[in-house]
């Protein structure tokens, strides 16, 4: 069977910053990873290994140092309608109701009207805001404006989504939710995700391939394919299969966070 080329293609990608001091500081060294159509990888580390930044690269937001970051194997060189992106603040337009900030990328890219109400309409459904139509962001909870972030970066029909710890700022219980109303839309409208995340439980739990990158500068460290079946729900995450690759990924990003931090802590000698 011939493998599939890959939608995205990340190949001996560094990343430098230059400083105020004039200095330089590697965020990234020769970092090789591939993205297949309808996958779901999550990238996870400790802070300051690169995950933002290799999802900004991604996004065509910067450009690599050296290396190359392809998306079907031309270079990505600026944004591109392809993909959506999806950062942790939810980035809203507060003088825009929920309605409008779902179908402002429909209308810079001048949707006729009847088709941009349709398609809004579809997604507030989807995403449970239906009555809060008219809503502008200052009146809706956290959760309800990351689910409306949620709606604008679908409306558009990108073929990938990239995602930014999008749902990092919100509780325990809100998270949750959100992941299994992100997951429930990728299973009728497959998408192919790349996912920033420091919840080891989440990387799991939402991912195809975990890639766990290690700071300083930031490299891959470790591919973990999660064998796990689609749907996932409450019985996924209480498996003994979902427990042990958990305890697994759990492990080296451990490490990886001790190392980074040069802590020698007892309790994790036995990692």
């Amino acid at each position: 069977m011939l493998k599939k080329k890959p939608i995205l293609s990340i190949e001996h990608v560094s990343k430098q910053y230059l400083l105020s001091t004039r200095e330089t500081i590697d965020a990234l060294k020769d970092v090789n990873f591939e993205v297949h159509e309808g996958e779901f990888v999550s990238l996870i580390g400790p802070s300051g290994c690169g995950k933002s930044t290799l999802i900004k690269l991604l996004a065509g937001l910067l450009k690599p140092t050296a290396g190359r970051v392809l998306e079907y194997g031309k270079q990505i060189d600026g944004d591109s309608h392809d993909r959506g992106v999806v950062f942790q603040h939810y980035n809203l337009f507060p003088w825009l109701t929920v309605e409008d900030n779902i179908g402002f990328g429909l209308f810079i890219r001048n949707t006729a009207p009847d088709k941009r109400s349709q398609i809004v309409a579809h997604y507030i459904e989807a995403i449970g805001l239906k009555g809060f139509e008219k809503a502008y962001p200052k009146e809706l909870s956290g959760g309800m404006q990351q689910r409306v972030a949620l709606g604008r970066a679908f409306a558009t029909n990108p073929k990938i989504l990239l995602m930014d710890e999008p749902f990092a700022a919100l509780d325990v219980q809100t998270k949750r939710l959100m992941q299994d109303l992100f997951l429930q839309i990728l299973q009728y409208e497959p998408r192919t995700v790349v996912f920033v995340t420091h919840d080891v439980e989440e990387a799991v739990f939402l991912g195809d391939n975990v890639y766990i990158l290690a700071p300083s500068p930031g490299t891959i460290r470790e591919k973990v394919t999660v064998n796990l079946p689609r749907p996932r729900d409450l019985k996924t995450e209480f498996s003994q299969s979902f427990i042990e690759i958990k305890r697994y990924v759990q492990g080296v990003v451990t490490k990886e966070s001790l190392g980074s931090v040069k802590l020698d802590l007892e309790i994790y000698k036995n990692l």
